[in-house]
């Protein structure tokens, strides 16, 4: 079953095609592109992104074929392969995550596969292990686990 929501959409947002695989009686979808004047600042790449904002509250699967930014709570995993994922300042997750890259700026528990790269920012935290190509771990970032570092691919860690 799918759902589209739409969530105080701002001006010049365009509706995404790309929809969010939920569980339960009504799982929601709520992603759009967002303008780079209306994002939070230290938390959006420059080029379009998929949102689900800070009052969404996913019991599920997402699943997705473009950049995702998630600014809201989700319990489950989180399936994003060739595409990255920003966790916003506000978010909480409790999921299984895979995508290309993953950059963290709010709470993560569970594991985190990255093929490219993980990037924990100052204030971000992640409890659970963490496999990737490179990894970068801010100072005053919070990490508990342990990182496997993919052999196959040119890798740095930096901490």
């Amino acid at each position: 079953m799918w759902n589209k929501v739409k969530e105080n959409e701002a001006p010049g947002a365009t509706p995404v095609q790309g929809p969010v695989q939920g569980s339960g009686p009504a799982p929601a979808v709520v992603a759009f592109n967002t303008p780079a004047a209306t994002r939070p600042s230290g938390s959006a790449p420059a080029r379009g992104v998929a949102r689900l904002g800070s009052s969404v509250h996913i019991k599920g699967t997402i699943s997705g074929s473009e950049d995702l930014q998630i600014d809201g709570q989700v319990e489950g995993a989180i399936s994003l392969r060739g595409h990255g994922l920003t966790i916003g300042a506000s978010a909480q997750l409790n999921s299984e995550i895979d995508a290309r890259e993953v950059v963290v700026y709010g709470k993560v528990t569970g594991n985190v596969h990255a093929r490219d790269r993980v990037d924990v920012k100052t204030d971000g935290s992640i409890i659970g292990d963490i496999s990737t190509a490179r990894i970068s771990i801010e100072d005053g970032a919070h990490f508990k686990g342990r990182i496997e570092i993919d052999p196959t691919k040119s890798h740095t860690v930096s901490a």
